[in-house]
């Protein structure tokens, strides 16, 4: 394992407090329990909108705290859910009084520990609601899950979401929303190496250098398919024909194509595969209305990438295109 660590236990700690450093202006931490918090929280009469999950995804989802999307971010141990007593934390630093609400991605430990933080905080008097994201088509059930995983969708959640509260919209204008943009959101993701979690210290699996792993999870999960390595063009095929497939997308419909990095793969890769996967989309007669391309939800240094789509109205892509001011987003 070649890492820039000092003490894997230590790992999470001693990056939280790096970020904090990076960007006083945006963000407070805490290390015990971990919580990453915007600046002006909590804010009178806005809804909060907290999310969280393992570390080892950066930027999400402490890289997304800030004006426009995340009010808080609840990082756990690598790959580990972050504990109920932390979320409760967050939930208790950004309650401005409209209500707090949860965007959790689709894992076992997870949907577990935030809803025993919602259960604590409505003991206290705090309207909490729950939103699971379930957007990757690769399984249906998984190690870590009951169902679909949570992927990339989870970080267009969190911005459409994020941008509607920061409008004053209320707290059951913000769930029906994050529902509303989980049940148009579909994605799958492929890897070419494994990542390695520090306190482990060897590979999470491992892949041949002539094999890829189609349908991965962003923790390493097994996929659809262990198949020969391919060219881009037929990797983004086999990553893109699923997600259509399954919403279903059709001719005629706008989309907001997000591609993303596992963490190893760079732009020079990643922004290939996007130009493929533009070019089959509009093969297909669906316009690509919005983009975004870059390491926005990772698997620690993972070489791979995934394809999400979401389709888009007039709503949606106004609250896309609403400022955002974070430490991985920002315009």
């Amino acid at each position: 394992m070649k890492k820039i660590i000092n003490d894997p236990a230590d790992v999470v700690a001693e990056s939280l407090r790096g970020m904090a450093a990076a960007h006083p202006e945006l963000l407070r931490v805490r290390t015990d329990p971990a919580v990453i918090v915007r600046t002006d929280a909590p804010v009178s009469g806005k809804v909060a909108v907290v999310s969280g999950g393992g570390s080892g995804h950066e930027p999400l989802h402490g890289g997304f705290v800030g004006p426009g999307m995340l009010s808080a971010a609840v990082p756990g141990a690598v790959f580990t859910s972050p504990t109920p007593d932390a979320v409760q934390a967050a939930i208790d630093e950004t309650n401005g009084g409209a209500g707090v609400l949860l965007v959790v991605k689709n894992y076992t430990g997870d949907v577990l520990n935030f809803e025993t933080a919602a259960e604590l905080a409505g003991l206290d008097g705090v309207e909490v609601r729950s939103v699971i994201v379930d957007d990757d088509v690769a399984v249906k059930d998984s190690t870590h899950t009951a169902g679909r995983r949570g992927v990339g969708g989870t970080v267009l959640v969190e911005k459409i979401v994020g941008a509607a509260a920061e409008r004053g919209a209320s707290l059951d204008e913000c769930e029906e929303l994050a529902k509303r943009v989980v049940s148009q959101v579909r994605s799958m993701g492929m890897a070419v190496t494994s990542p390695t979690v520090p306190h482990v210290g060897q590979p999470s699996f491992d892949l041949a250098a002539d094999e890829m792993e189609i349908g991965i999870g962003i923790h390493g999960e097994p996929g659809r398919a262990r198949v020969p390595l391919t060219s881009a063009d037929d990797i983004v095929r086999r990553l893109l024909e699923p997600v259509l497939e399954d919403l279903p997308f059709a001719a005629g419909d706008e989309v907001l194509l997000f591609t993303n990095s596992m963490g190893g793969t760079p732009l020079l890769e990643l922004y290939l595969a996007h130009g493929i996967a533009e070019r089959l989309l509009a093969e297909r007669g669906i316009h690509v209305r919005r983009r975004l391309v870059g390491p926005y939800i990772t698997s620690l240094e993972m070489q791979g990438m995934s394809l999400t789509l979401l389709k888009l109205d007039d709503e949606l892509t106004e609250l896309w295109d609403a400022p955002v001011r974070t430490a991985a987003l920002n315009w």
